[in-house]
């Protein structure tokens, strides 16, 4: 299990990594635990990843504040097997209207029309979306610029490409610690050509505690009284 986060800068840099079962709470929960004695006092902002359960569970119980964002990319997955293949196309096409909407109103207008179209005959993959409406639609109280990052897990995902593509090449690793330090070894020099994070100029704000609404900027008044 791994955790990247990001610098003022943008910059992605590996947080922790730590060998467990995906789906396991308590391997979640003792690498986020591992995080604050490291003194990340801070919660962070907000968490993306997919339905792994473990994952979620351990975030409320170590970073009780930390917002939810569900990936769009594995919730359409888990959507669309839902539906016979014949309708998959113009499924997966409803379900970027959503995601891909300017703002909140339209996302929100975009999942009651997926869910008037396919309740009728398929309702359970109308529930699997709509189950996590607030957690997929977190994204849009965040700079814009930094929707592409947050509406999915790409790019953490993306940043073990590197590594499968070298692991599935070698031999066994003899050991777990030498496993270990090989994938660990393998996504700090895969680290090094990690690009930057759109929008970065807008990191230092998040952290101020700026407020966003539909990717803008919430301008703050002072009301003074006569």
């Amino acid at each position: 299990v791994v955790r990247i986060g990001a610098t003022t800068e943008g910059r992605k840099e590996i947080l922790g990594l730590q060998t467990g079962m995906r789906e396991s709470g308590q391997g979640w929960k003792e690498l986020l635990v591992d995080l604050k004695a490291r003194c990340l006092s801070i919660a962070p902002d907000i968490a993306v990843g997919d339905g792994a359960l473990g994952f979620w569970k351990a975030l409320e119980e170590a970073f009780p504040s930390t917002r939810h964002q569900r990936c769009w990319q594995h919730k359409t997955l888990n959507v669309l097997d839902k539906l016979p293949k014949s309708l998959q196309p113009n499924a997966h096409r409803d379900l970027r209207e959503i995601w891909l909407s300017e703002n909140r109103a339209s996302a929100e207008a975009a999942m009651m029309i997926f869910a008037e179209k396919y309740a009728p005959k398929y309702d359970r993959a109308v529930d699997c979306l709509v189950k996590d409406r607030g957690a997929l639609l977190t994204f849009f109280d965040f700079p814009a610029e930094h929707w592409t990052h947050l509406q999915t897990s790409n790019p953490i995902d993306s940043a073990f490409a590197r590594v499968r593509h070298r692991t599935v090449r070698m031999k066994g690793a003899l050991s777990l610690d030498t496993a270990r330090l090989r994938v660990f070894k393998l996504i700090i020099a895969a680290g090094k050509s990690w690009p930057r994070l759109q929008g970065q100029n807008q990191l230092p704000k998040i952290v101020r505690g700026v407020q966003f609404h539909d990717g803008i900027e919430v301008a703050t008044q002072e009301i003074s009284a006569d």
